[in-house]
């Protein structure tokens, strides 16, 4: 992807603070917990929010009830879809 169809997406650096912040708000201190919670491989979870791999649509809903998120926030915080404006 060209660096200005990026420009609108969060860089990976933006989505681990993302994740950071929001496992705090819902009470998890670990991605072993939210592995726990979700039933997905912690380095699979560690993958998806460094942004070297994208989640699988299984793995959308399972993420989205452990951070309390809906599914186009999450997909924006994983770099997927564009920031609304």
């Amino acid at each position: 992807m060209t660096s200005s169809l990026r420009r609108n997406r969060l860089a990976p650096k933006e989505t681990f603070s993302w994740l950071e912040s929001q496992m705090e708000k819902v009470g998890f201190s670990s991605l072993e917990e939210l592995s726990d919670a979700t039933g997905i491989d912690r380095g699979t979870l560690s993958r998806y929010f460094h942004q070297s791999r994208r989640p699988s649509v299984d793995a959308i809903a399972p993420l989205c009830k452990a951070l309390e998120v809906s599914p186009e926030t999450l997909l924006i915080a994983l770099g997927a879809l564009d920031r609304r404006r």
